[in-house]
């Protein structure tokens, strides 16, 4: 299997793992309540746009249903990476202690950096994917893949910055993502796929945290010991 799917594999094979329970139902509860109240703002927006009536107000509450699901689907990733850094250690240090129980306590930036980089995180990727939406409208057809281009981006290289300064500094993280960029945006890019289909969307949180920890312990694996320590 290439780089791109062990991670995977590995992430979903794990979801049967007693530690991972606990926190893949918080996780699970968590994004349904947040997709729930992110479609029912976009829904009273769409609405409020469609403000038709008579005959016509059947076919824009339809309208408006569908277009309320899409937008809500398409700005979840910024909520669901937010939500994954308030499980990121626990879910990293279930994987590490099945995986990786060789490795040391997670020692790298602080408590406070890190929290402050997840809401960074949600707020970076809610503004890319609100400039890939505008492309969609934009540019047809092209708009679409740019903007799941911009989202497999934001979603993949935060979250694992984010997952990487569990165990060194923000200059550290970035260095080593750097040097495995492209198996990253390709793990963003599945995440951002993800998104849009139903069910499988909260799962992205967790999912998402524990692929990284996979990328990161091979990036690692492959750099010298001076530029990443563990």
């Amino acid at each position: 299997m290439t780089p791109v799917i062990i991670p995977v594999v590995r992430a979903l094979g794990q979801l049967d793992d007693r530690a991972f329970l606990s926190v893949l139902i918080q996780s699970i509860a968590l994004s349904a309540l947040a997709f729930l109240g992110l479609h029912a703002m976009a829904l009273g927006v769409v609405h409020g746009m469609l403000n038709w009536h008579g005959p016509l107000a059947w076919f824009a509450d339809i309208l408006g249903s569908i277009g309320a699901s899409v937008l809500a689907m398409w700005l979840f990733l910024p909520l669901a990476a937010l939500i994954g850094t308030l499980f990121l250690d626990r879910i990293a240090r279930a994987v590490e202690r099945r995986y990786y129980p060789d490795l040391p306590p997670a020692a790298g930036a602080s408590l406070a950096a890190q929290l402050w980089d997840g809401l960074v995180l949600g707020l970076r990727i809610l503004m890319l994917n609100l400039l890939a939406l505008l492309l969609i409208f934009l540019l047809p057809g092209v708009g679409l893949v740019l903007g799941w281009l911009v989202a497999a981006y934001g979603m993949g290289r935060g979250l694992f910055v984010a997952v990487a300064m569990r165990r060194m500094p923000r200059s550290a993280a970035e260095q080593v993502y750097r040097s495995c960029r492209g198996v990253v945006l390709a793990q963003g890019g599945i995440m951002a796929l993800a998104a849009v289909v139903p069910v499988l969307n909260l799962l992205i949180p967790i999912l998402g945290t524990a692929i990284m920890v996979h990328v990161l312990d091979r990036a690692v694996g492959q750099m010298p010991r001076d530029i990443a320590a563990r």
